[in-house]
């Protein structure tokens, strides 16, 4: 089953109402974000390139990244996969990331094929590609596929943002927060959003692109 799609602002409400009235914490740090981001995005290639460029860097130097790529018109299979090395190093990509990048060009993916494949199979097709691992096909179905109960427990901002919310001594490990989220199906995907407004709240910048 593909489960609830988040399509519009009104899904997110919906899905913030029903995380609010089951946990009182996230009650509180709702009131404290105030509405919660849409954050949808096309699918295809570049939106899952993008997840990788976000990968392990800050907001910032993601956009960066993202905006010579896009300069260099390198947004697209074709020619990420004709480009040479040179080229991508000058958009700021690292010598991993570019092998990421021509693994993704070159990985045939259907991306439409996507749209109506259960999650779990996304998730599992994604990570078959070099460079795709869980945080960044999990951040592609909840972000370009619009999937309502995806997390991505493996992200530093949600992992931060959960701590100050529950009062924990130290982080939840990857884990820890996995087991977390359980409680917030059918709509892990807003929890996602709530804890990364939180963060940027709390910490005075962005958790995610």
């Amino acid at each position: 089953m593909v489960g609830r799609i988040i399509e519009t602002e009104d899904c997110v409400a919906e899905g913030a109402a029903w995380l609010a009235a089951r946990d009182p914490r996230l009650a509180v740090a709702l009131r404290q974000v105030g509405r919660l981001p849409l954050r949808r995005r096309k699918d295809g290639f570049a939106s899952l390139l993008d997840a990788i460029v976000a990968q392990q860097v800050s907001v910032a130097a993601a956009d960066a990244v993202w905006r010579r790529l896009q300069a260099a018109r390198l947004t697209g299979p074709r020619n990420v996969a004709r480009a040479s090395d040179d080229e991508l190093r000058a958009c700021g990509l690292s010598r991993q990331k570019i092998r990421y990048a021509r693994a993704l060009a070159t990985s045939g993916i259907r991306y439409a094929e996507l749209r109506t494949m259960p999650t779990d199979q996304v998730i599992a097709r994604l990570v078959e590609v070099s460079g795709v691992g869980p945080w960044t096909a999990e951040i592609y179905a909840m972000f370009s596929l619009g999937r309502a109960d995806v997390f991505a427990p493996g992200d530093l901002a949600l992992q931060e943002a959960a701590r100050l919310i529950f009062e924990l001594d130290a982080r939840p490990s990857e884990r820890v927060l996995r087991a977390m989220a359980e409680q917030w199906s059918p709509w892990r995907g807003v929890a996602a959003r709530l804890l990364w407004a939180y963060y940027r709240v709390a910490k005075e910048r962005e958790g995610i692109r």
